[in-house]
Order: structure tokens, then C-alpha cells, then sequence
């Protein structure tokens, strides 16, 4: 994805996701400064407040952490396989809701809503 056409907030979302899916593989101050920076939109200043560090030095952990979760995205696709499951499973939600049921398949529409329904609640968590 490229980042420079991404607004600030659009990026800061971007990248707390990638976070999310490969937050646990960096050090335990990569992940905090970087969720301070992007999710909780603190201040470079702020954060080195917390850490007892420059700001520099979060200035820099912040942008190797960056580009960390993007070089790890790109080799393993986490996000990207996670969004094309979420397109699959809404796809496949909307051409069940034009299905129309029998007596013999509505039981069997139904389960199927509701696993559909039930993963894509899930995957919003």
C-alpha cells in the first residue's frame, strides 16, 4: 500500500492495524510507543515525558517501527489475507440474503447467516 497517499489520520489507522496483527514480534517499547503515537495520538514530547527518553528518541523508534510492521505485512500479508476474508465472508453474507428458502433449506440458510454473521462480528473485535 503506499502510505505517502494516505491522509495522517488514514495512516495512523493503517498502521495501528498492522500493530495489531504483528504487535507481539517487536520489543515491549516499540509496541507502547507506537500505540502512544498512533492510537492514542500522543505527542512525540509526551510519550519521551513517559519513557524518560528524548524526543528524538521516540521520533526514531517510531519510524523503525513503522517500518518494521510494513516490511513484515509484506512478507507475510496478514492485513491484506484478513481484509480479503472480511470482503469474502460480507460478499457471501449479501448473496444469502437474496437466496430465497424452502421448507427443506431454510434451516440450513439460516446456520449459514448466522456462522457468516458470527465470523464478521468476530473479526471486527
Amino acid at each position: 500500500m503506499d502510505r505517502d497517499a494516505l491522509t495522517g489520520m488514514e495512516k495512523k489507522v493503517s498502521l495501528s492495524w498492522l500493530l495489531a496483527f504483528y504487535g507481539q514480534m517487536l520489543t515491549d517499547n516499540q509496541r507502547e510507543m507506537a500505540r502512544l503515537y498512533w492510537e492514542e495520538d500522543l505527542t512525540l514530547a509526551e510519550i519521551a515525558q513517559q519513557f524518560s527518553v528524548s524526543r528524538q528518541s521516540v521520533h526514531d523508534t517510531v519510524n523503525r517501527t513503522e517500518k518494521q510492521l510494513e516490511a513484515l505485512e509484506e512478507k507475510l500479508g496478514l492485513r491484506r489475507r484478513f481484509q480479503q476474508v472480511e470482503e469474502g465472508l460480507t460478499a457471501c453474507e449479501q448473496a444469502l440474503s437474496k437466496v430465497r428458502a424452502t421448507s427443506d433449506t431454510q434451516s440450513y440458510l439460516q446456520s449459514a447467516r448466522r456462522h457468516i454473521a458470527a465470523l464478521l462480528d468476530q473479526e471486527e473485535q
